[in-house]
């Protein structure tokens, strides 16, 4: 009876999916493949991506293994600060990028004066993405570090590892399916970011034309275009949620 009354939701989220897949042939799929400004979309996606994936790892593990040893109210809040942009529309962050580090906001107004404009470049491609999708990655390394016992961080610091070595040496190992299913995760969320790229960065072709605003566009100047890369991020979106479930710990896992 379960399976029989959750039926039509699982349909409605698998039928217009295959259908999309479905109506995108191979002949059109390799045509619009090399077209010059599909490639543009694909390569300017996968640079973008993987830069605000570095990003993120690089200061967000930090944030993460405090957020994960720290108990305060501070932390709390700082945590809540964090999530936000997972519930915020992406619009609402696009237009938070934009007033702060555009041309006239307060931090863009100062780059601006150095001769650094963020908005409506390359950079603002990855500033957005990894505002959107950084929390991803905070959330699931935190959860691996929270996971490593205390005798085992005591331990460890009793035979000198200290600071960034009892990150690198014991947490980070320990950690490491977490920490990799919350790469994988802001990855997937990072390439496939639109409403805060469009408004922060623009939909400039060969410039800051991503493959999801070049899906959008797709579908006023080439809809095979538009299918093309659709089937595309359907096929990332799919191997990244296949490869997190085995990344990811289960709670079983842990469980003594």
């Amino acid at each position: 009876m379960p399976a029989i009354l959750s039926l039509p939701l699982f349909l409605l989220l698998l039928v217009p999916i295959a259908l999309l897949v479905a109506r995108s042939s191979p002949s059109a799929f390799l045509a619009e493949l090399t077209a010059p400004e599909t490639r543009s979309a694909i390569l300017l996606s996968l640079l973008s991506s993987t830069a605000a994936l570095l990003v993120t790892i690089t200061l967000g593990t930090p944030l993460a293994y405090w957020l994960a040893h720290t108990g305060s109210r501070v932390a709390a809040l700082a945590e809540a600060i964090v999530d936000l942009p997972t519930v915020l529309p992406p619009s609402v962050a696009g237009v938070a990028l934009l007033l702060a580090l555009g041309r006239n906001g307060p931090i863009g107004a100062w780059l601006h004066a150095l001769g650094l404009d963020l908005a409506f470049s390359p950079a603002a491609v990855v500033i957005a993405q990894v505002f959107v999708a950084s929390p991803y990655f905070i959330r699931a390394a935190r959860a691996g570090f929270a996971s490593v016992g205390a005798d085992l961080r005591e331990a460890a610091t009793i035979d000198g590892a200290t600071g960034w070595g009892l990150v690198r040496r014991v947490l980070a190992p320990t950690a490491a399916r977490s920490l990799g299913a919350g790469a994988a995760m802001c990855w997937s969320r990072a390439i496939g970011e639109f409403g805060a790229t469009i408004i922060f960065a623009g939909n400039l072709p060969g410039r800051t034309q991503t493959m999801p605003l070049a899906v959008y566009l797709g579908f006023e100047q080439s809809l095979d275009r538009a299918l093309v890369l659709s089937t595309i991020l359907i096929a990332i979106s799919l191997a990244v949620l296949v490869g997190v479930r085995f990344l990811a710990p289960l709670e079983s896992d842990n469980a003594p």
